[in-house]
């Protein structure tokens, strides 16, 4: 996939995505970011702490510029993650963020047309829909089969659904985050 965002771009969003999470955190006012990537594209926020996962949230598919969208997640993903307490202040210096931004989604007809480590994959069937970002496959060695019954259960559908007439979507990533990209202080 070719890159969706300049290397300033990232480290921009990264910056952003930093004030925002620590002002929510710590109660204050995220410091304002001037310009920033106008592209209006889904994106998610994965924050790690010492490593494990600490909250994820996003957005498919959005008409808001993608600074605005990723501000909004990385305010969000601090206490909004139904999977996780809120985060700490003490926490903060272990968070590391991770920016996932997604192409638009596109069915497929069948699950041979995935790509594992180039697709992620959504699954959606009577008003069900799970998503799974493009790099959970590859870090838990997943095939395309096993990231689809996967992605089913994030749904809240049986593992086979896809085998059964759930419709299957895929999307790619620009993924970058603070352990690639060196983040300037807002």
């Amino acid at each position: 996939m070719a890159d969706l965002l300049s290397s300033d771009e990232r480290r921009q969003l990264l910056a952003l995505a930093r004030d925002a999470l620590v002002a929510r955190v710590s109660g204050f006012a995220p410091c304002a970011v001037d310009g920033g990537p106008q592209l209006a594209a889904g994106a998610f926020v994965t924050i790690h702490h010492h490593g494990a996962l600490r909250g994820c949230l996003g957005r498919i598919e959005t008409g808001s510029p993608l600074a605005q969208t990723v501000g909004s997640l990385a305010a969000a993903v601090a206490d909004s993650d139904p999977r996780f307490a809120p985060v700490r202040s003490d926490e903060l210096n272990g968070i590391d963020i991770e920016i996932s931004v997604l192409t638009p989604p596109r069915p497929i007809d069948s699950i041979e047309r995935v790509v594992v480590g180039r697709h992620g994959l959504i699954v959606e069937s009577h008003g069900h829909r799970g998503l799974l970002l493009p790099q959970v496959a590859v870090e838990r060695e997943w095939d395309a089969a096993t990231f689809a019954s996967h992605t089913c259960v994030k749904a809240g559908l049986p593992m086979d659904a896809w085998r059964h007439g759930a419709q299957l979507y895929v999307f790619e990533a620009q993924v970058f985050g603070e352990a690639t990209e060196a983040t300037p202080p807002c």
